[in-house]
């Protein structure tokens, strides 16, 4: 009985595997193909690598993309970490009467859909566009802004601060730190998985965001590599090997973001389901 069940395992393991591997493997596959063999399906790897990516770079301006997507990337991650992590601090450590109700309202804002509140945001940010340029339509500010932080991320961090020893908090008092020692010397170091989780789901998620650039972003200068990778496949005739070149470039920070810190990453998962 018990092997039976390890078959069964293995099985379902190995087909889930395989079924979440292959859209990769086949569009790795394809970026060393023409156009032509892409739509027919063909599955083999082939010999217009150098060619689709000579292609890419010499059709569209991939580079500032790339380099639009990482600013967003990285500062919006650094904001997220920040303001989400002295929120989640605040929120369990910080007793007071109303504060489980400003929770509770913060993670009611987790049941609004973005596309509910896109066009106020674009009204606001229009609105400030004459008297703060820099944070108006159109920059790179307004792209960062809206997606600072969710309540995701301050519920992420207050659960993992439960597990947060409060006898350290203590010990830093009698020391005479100061609650900002407290949470930069002390809190920040101990919770460096929680932090690098968060960082990777950030990131990601900034990297991959598609819809408020789109809205905010109108300037072919500004775009990010979403939207680029967009623009290539709604063209009358795309060229499938030169997108999935691009896809799989576009794919490449994030996936090193990932296998770099997938050990801190799973470490941070689990500690928010302990606490």
């Amino acid at each position: 009985m018990k092997k039976c069940k390890r078959i069964f395992i293995y099985t379902f393991l190995s087909i889930a595997t395989i079924v979440s591997i292959f859209p990769f493997l086949w569009m790795i596959s394809s970026m060393t193909n023409q156009s032509v063999d892409v739509t027919r399906g063909r599955l083999l790897p082939g010999t217009h690598l150098f060619e689709n990516v000579k292609k890419l770079f010499e059709t569209v301006d991939i580079v500032p993309a790339l380099v639009n997507s990482g600013i967003i990337a990285v500062v919006t991650t650094f904001l997220t970490l920040f303001i989400a992590s002295l929120a989640g601090y605040g929120f369990e450590i910080h007793r007071s009467k109303g504060k489980d109700i400003v929770f509770n309202i913060v993670l009611l804002t987790m049941m609004i859909p973005f596309a509910a509140i896109m066009v106020p945001l674009y009204r606001l940010f229009g609105g400030i566009t004459d008297t703060m340029p820099f944070f108006g339509i159109d920059t790179l500010a307004a792209a960062i802004l809206p997606t600072v932080t969710t309540a995701f991320f301050i519920f992420f961090f207050r659960q993992n601060t439960k597990m947060f020893s409060r006898d350290l908090i203590e010990a830093g008092r009698i020391d005479g730190l100061s609650e900002w020692g407290i949470f930069l010397r002390i809190y920040v170091p101990t919770m460096k998985t929680t932090y690098a989780a968060a960082a990777i789901i950030a990131f990601m998620n900034s990297w991959n965001n598609y819809l408020w650039p789109l809205v905010i972003l109108q300037s072919p200068e500004k775009r990010t590599i979403p939207l680029l990778i967009s623009n290539l496949g709604s063209s009358y005739s795309p060229d499938y090997g030169m997108i999935m070149t691009a896809i799989v470039i576009a794919t490449l920070p994030t996936a090193l973001v990932f296998f770099f810190m997938q050990k801190h990453f799973v470490a941070g998962m689990m500690g928010s389901v302990k606490g």
